[in-house]
């Protein structure tokens, strides 16, 4: 039975990944310091794992975490773009700092492979669609800066000390577990439960704004799937995660109205900083390198997703 360590384990997708592994019967160990994470997301398996409450940057508790781990799925960061804009310092910190961190502890003990949680904002605002591996950054916000950054050193460890590393590029991850609360959520998580409480939601800019929105189990899927993929196909490489579909704020909330029932209209605010205006992605090298595949469509799981927070009141 292997070792599995998932950094950032009370967020969101670090605790959905969590409860797939032990759903397999795997030994899971998380670290995460609470900043973002909510200790909310792991009652219902607090019990079945090994949580260290620290943070990544404290290098005797990573050193600590790392003991004994085979596989490291780090998605410890500070995920918000309009955050970043504000605090950059912090953002580096956290996501480029922290991943340093991690890759030292996970090197120094001899793990077999870490997947990063990377993500699409690397690619900018660039027109070209779909985003392809293969195009030139061209992040935009802080954020995008230094989730890019934590890619070039997944692929630097791998080629200077052989630690095996595979950089998931997310495209706007949603589903269960996911905080609608915070001021950082994402769009999906605020807008279902606020609907559903008959709440008018918020779109910035002019609702014309797409997104490759990929439902969490899909993207926990292609962790587990590149986690175990033989070297020579994913060893150093980076991958986009997505369904290869996008849609539009207006046509997100018109799909919400009819599932939730809300009655209401939609109120408009202008554009938030650092934002991607398109975004849609090409997901054929993740199948190629990993046989990854769309489990989920976006309105199944909007679905879902909506079902969940109504069990959540």
């Amino acid at each position: 039975m292997a070792q599995y360590l998932i950094t950032g384990i009370a967020g969101f997708i670090g605790s959905n990944i969590a409860r797939a592994l032990l759903a397999r019967g795997e030994q899971v160990r998380g670290i995460d310091n609470l900043s973002t994470g909510n200790r909310a997301n792991l009652v219902d398996i607090g019990p079945k794992i090994d949580f260290h409450e620290a943070d990544i940057l404290d290098t005797d508790a990573i050193t600590k975490a790392c003991k004994g781990v085979d596989y490291i799925f780090h998605e410890a960061a500070i995920p918000s773009v309009p955050k970043s804009v504000k605090d950059p310092v912090s953002c580096n910190r956290a996501c480029v700092d922290g991943t340093v961190s991690v890759l030292v502890a996970a090197r120094d003990a001899k793990v077999k492979r870490v997947v990063y949680a990377a993500s699409s904002s690397a690619y900018g605002d660039t027109p070209t669609l779909p985003k392809r591996e293969d195009m030139m950054p061209n992040p935009i916000s802080p954020y995008a800066v230094a989730k890019l950054t934590g890619e070039y050193y997944m692929s630097s460890f791998y080629r200077c000390y052989g630690l095996e590393t595979v950089s998931l590029r997310y495209f706007n991850i949603f589903g269960p577990f996911q905080d609608p609360t915070s001021p950082y959520s994402g769009v999906l998580a605020k807008f279902t439960t606020q609907m559903l409480k008959g709440e008018q939601p918020t779109i910035f800019g002019d609702g014309e704004t797409s997104r490759d929105f990929t439902y969490i189990d899909n993207a926990v899927s292609a962790n587990l799937l590149a986690c175990h993929a033989p070297a020579a196909q994913v060893a150093g490489k980076m991958c986009n995660v997505a369904t290869g579909t996008r849609f539009t704020l207006k046509e997100t909330f018109e799909i919400l109205k009819k599932l939730t029932g809300y009655t209401g209209t939609v109120a408009y605010a202008p554009e938030r900083e650092g934002d991607v205006k398109h975004s849609l992605a090409d997901v054929s090298k993740a199948a190629e390198c990993f046989g990854y595949k769309t489990l989920v469509d976006f309105e199944d799981g909007l679905r879902r997703t909506m079902e969940w927070y109504k069990t959540q009141g």
